[in-house]
């Protein structure tokens, strides 16, 4: 399957939003500009003959951290690597945007997620308690510069 890897748009981003069965449908056209808003931000898209299966979609918190927000694959799609390209593809952006450090929150009830940040060199760097451990908030972190050793 040949598949297309672009910076994309808010309204591709909800178009694939809206096929995500774990999703609670709480990403809005509006919460979106509001958290990018003077933000430098990137939201990548992968693409299937045209059609929008995949999005990554993160932004700037300071001069050296940027915050992988949210991301989804459509299920017809899973498990083909989609995720760990745009993944991929996002650090890559990072690094040539002068970031350190890229972070991300996942939580239990997404483990696929869960795993793919963990094999991807990423380390829990803390935890939001909310009351639940299915919605309570995993916190990783993955340094983007060389280590001077």
């Amino acid at each position: 399957m040949q598949l297309e890897y672009q910076c994309g748009t808010i309204e591709q981003v909800l178009e694939v939003d809206a096929q995500i069965p774990e999703f609670a449908r709480k990403t809005t056209k509006a919460k979106i500009i509001t958290r990018l808003a003077d933000a430098n931000s990137l939201i990548l898209v992968a693409s299937h003959e045209e059609k929008p299966v995949a999005y990554k979609l993160g932004y700037q918190v300071s001069k050296d951290i940027f915050y992988s927000w949210i991301g989804g694959v459509m299920p017809a799609y899973r498990k083909q690597g989609i995720a760990s390209q745009l993944r991929l593809r996002q650090e890559a952006w990072a690094i040539k945007n002068g970031y350190k450090q890229l972070t991300v929150k996942s939580m239990n009830r997404y483990p696929a997620m869960l795993q793919l940040l963990i094999s991807a060199g990423y380390q829990i760097s803390g935890y939001q308690d909310k009351g639940d451990p299915n919605s309570s908030k995993i916190m990783f972190s993955k340094c983007l510069a060389a280590k001077p050793y």
